[in-house]
């Protein structure tokens, strides 16, 4: 009797690419498919599954396959259901903590837990851990609990228990607490977990290490249980995940794990790159299956992202590809400053719009939450219904609505939420007391609770302490209202976040959002200097949260970089993309070429993310901390394929050149200035020299001064023609132009009338 063909046997194997097909079959031993964007690696991933059952090598049961989301579980499990025509019951199936504390469940006595033990949320935990450092005399304001439990955690990722943490890592938290007194701390922490029968989300694996590492009867019997391992977004598995899977896969040694090392880009949050990297060396003769067909994007997005991550050292290295249409090239425009870059935005989107494309298969990408403020404004002012993916609207975020409470008690002191917010924020000994001691006063007299507070500190109602440091708060806000008149509304929002300690707090916040919160502050008062007034700013700020979104609605998405990994559009709009913003300075700061690496791989997960046209975008002039700055493009512009892109700008902002832009403001127009580009910007302080195809004249980066200009003085701009001289703020200029009208430009992109020719 013939055999069977292998795709008549098993039909679903008909609906696979060769790769596919090879990731699927290739059943014994390691197997390492590394899955390139859109190619098809959920459906590889989910036939090998359901390959396993059918051909009878395991029942569902010898089966362990871990996720990192509930949702590609779920998506897994429908998958393969649907491929067998019948649920499947009985298997491991689930996130890395879920599938942990399975395991820790079974066998919670062989480390000191009852089998009912209750995992901690994060208030919880940090409670807990408040708790502990009180009775050690450790002051919240010095260290504060969210840091201290960052480092905790952190330690947890990579598998460390207290006493396997090593000296050199074990880092203090500034004068207040030292490195032992910290390793101190977590000891006792884990100590109280045990006594009250609990474990943080960190323990799960942690515990899960332990038990495999000192009980081998334990391991053995998973040993014997799974005999095949699948491992989804191996690239962003840590330390302990990854020592975690070698243990289970001493046993049949059949792992085959999916990932991707140029979509590896969590590295902050503890993701280890170089676990994929090494693969190969873990488990020797492991096979490599490549996904390169691409059924996402077109071949000119493919090929500029392929071209861009290049440019990457540690990687193992592939190239998509697609038999779809070659499709338009990437756009690189440059625009004049950030706003212009949101309504160039909003035209494009507005534009697509009336042509009948859905404003849900659009999307813009950005580096950090700050900048979607901009595309926000722009939008409510277009009536584009928008949604913030993976995080909340501007104007809600916690530290903005904090920073906006203080500004309306400013402006306004009967202002009672708002100040009720703010009063112990950050905390200064008026808490739940004092707060019952105002509203009783407030009520019995019908008074807002700000003129309650002037009340009570002329009594002897409050504790002395908490008198002095209400009396100071109030003394605080008399003093800043004074400079009201006087002072530029953004600089005294400054002051107020300064002197009141609420910037601080998050400066010496130690956990990985505080950055990003302290980026949101210095972008509310940017956002200020576009108003004459502080109570024209609240008036707008008012107007603004008052829309509501409205479910169900044709949406455009806005998120970061970080929060589209996974998704796709139509048309997706990359936005800042200049040096220090992307990539991201402080990144660099840190950790120098891995991050650099880490932030290249991000610039490939957002053109990959692209299914027909990708727009990048960056601005010559950037509103930082409440000055105007000249901006370069970013680095990942000059690394582009430059037969796969097309580059564009504002009228009289750029020149076209035969490679690209040439940004030559007016003073160097007709002269033999010399030309430079972000490459050799960035070079110049190495004393080197290269060329680019995006230009930008040294004096436009290296010259912020005001240039001799004063008020009334008559200048010509190359873009606004001429115009007077209203207002000079350091090197930005406020000029009413004859025909453009009032405009704020750098003062090193204007000469004297006279001058010009």
């Amino acid at each position: 009797m013939p055999i069977q063909p292998p795709e008549e046997r098993f039909p679903y194997l008909a609906a696979l690419n060769r790769a596919q097909r090879e990731a699927v079959e290739t059943l014994d031993g390691p197997v390492l498919v590394l899955a390139g964007a859109g190619t098809g690696k959920t459906r590889a991933l989910t036939t090998r599954l359901g390959h396993l059952l059918v051909t009878g090598r395991a029942t569902p049961g010898q089966i362990l396959a871990v996720t990192f989301t509930n949702k590609a579980a779920r998506e897994m499990r429908e998958r393969v259901a649907a491929l067998l025509n019948r649920p499947v019951e009985g298997w491991w199936l689930g996130t890395f903590h879920a599938i942990a504390a399975r395991i820790l469940r079974r066998h919670a006595e062989r480390i000191g837990l009852r089998s009912d033990f209750t995992i901690l949320d994060t208030d919880d935990q940090q409670r807990l851990l408040k708790q502990i450092m009180a009775a050690e005399g450790i002051e919240d304001k010095k260290a504060p609990v969210r840091a201290v439990l960052g480092i905790v955690q952190a330690w947890k990722d990579k598998g460390l228990a207290p006493e396997k943490v090593p000296a050199g890592q074990a880092r203090g938290l500034g004068a207040e607490l030292s490195g032992s007194r910290l390793l101190a701390l977590y000891a006792a922490y884990q100590e109280r977990l045990r006594t009250l029968n609990a474990c943080d989300f960190g323990d799960l694996m942690l515990h899960n290490l332990t038990l495999f590492q000192t009980c081998p009867d334990v391991l053995e019997d998973y040993h014997r249980r799974f005999r095949y391992l699948l491992v989804d977004e191996y690239q962003d598995i840590n330390v302990g995940q990854y020592l975690w899977l070698r243990l289970l896969a001493q046993g049949h040694r059949n792992i085959c794990c999916v990932g991707d090392d140029d979509q590896s880009i969590y590295g902050w949050r503890g993701a280890e790159v170089d676990n994929i990297l090494r693969f190969e060396t873990d488990f020797p003769g492991a096979k490599v299956v490549r996904l390169e067909r691409n059924y996402r994007s077109t071949g000119r997005i493919l090929a500029a992202a392929s071209g861009l991550i290049a440019h990457n050292k540690g990687r193992l290295g592939k190239t998509l590809w697609t038999e779809g249409d070659e499709g338009e090239k990437v756009r690189v425009r440059g625009l004049w400053d950030g706003d212009a870059e949101a309504r160039f935005v909003g035209e494009e989107i507005e534009d697509r719009q009336r042509k009948g494309l859905a404003l849900s298969n659009m999307a813009i990408l950005v580096r950090t939450g700050a900048q979607t403020r901009a595309f926000e404004e722009r939008f409510i002012t277009l009536g584009l219904p928008y949604r913030v993916v993976g995080g909340a609207r501007f104007y809600e975020r916690l530290e903005v609505r904090d920073a906006l409470a203080y500004l309306r008690v400013l402006a306004s002191p009967r202002h009672d939420l708002a100040f009720e917010r703010i009063l112990n924020k950050p905390k200064r000994g008026l808490g739940d007391v004092t707060l019952r001691h105002l509203h009783t006063l407030a009520r019995a007299a019908d008074i807002p609770l700000y003129e309650a507070a002037r009340r009570l500190v002329e009594t002897d109602e409050l504790r002395p302490a908490a008198r002095r440091s209400l009396a100071d708060f109030l003394a605080n806000f008399e003093r800043w209202r004074g400079m009201i008149d006087n002072t530029p509304h953004p600089e005294l929002a400054e002051i107020l976040l300064d002197e009141s300690g609420y910037t601080a707090m998050w400066q010496n916040d130690k956990a990985p959002d505080a950055p990003g919160r302290l980026e949101n502050l210095k972008e509310l008062v940017n956002a200020m200097a576009e108003f004459d007034t502080l109570a024209g700013f609240l008036e707008h700020v008012a107007l603004v949260m008052e829309l509501i979104e409205t479910q169900g609605l044709d949406m455009v998405s806005i998120m970061t970089l970080h929060a589209a990994k996974g998704l796709e559009f139509d048309t997706v709009f990359l936005s800042g993309w200049e040096e220090g913003l992307f990539p991201s300075q402080r990144a660099l700061d840190e950790s120098g070429l891995r991050a650099l690496e880490e932030e290249r791989r991000l610039a490939y997960v957002g053109l990959t993310r692209a299914r027909t046209r990708a727009i990048i975008s960056f601005a010559a002039n950037r509103l930082m901390h409440g000055s105007w700055a000249p901006a370069i493009p970013s680095r990942f512009i000059d690394e582009l394929p430059k037969e796969h892109i097309e580059v564009e700008s504002d009228s009289g902002l750029y020149g076209a050149t035969a490679s690209g832009f040439g940004f030559a403001p007016p003073q160097e127009a007709g002269t033999a200035g010399e030309r430079w580009s972000p490459g050799m910007a960035r070079a110049r302080q190495r004393g080197q020299r290269r060329d680019s195809f995006i230009e930008v004249t040294a004096k436009a980066i290296d010259s912020p001064s005001d240039g001799g200009f004063s008020k009334g003085g008559k200048v010509f701009h190359q873009k606004f023609g001429y115009g007077r001289v209203m207002k000079v703020e350091g090197d930005r200029l406020d000029i009413e132009f004859d025909k453009a009208g009032r405009k704020k430009v750098i003062a090193s992109f204007v000469q004297p009338a006279d001058q010009a020719g």
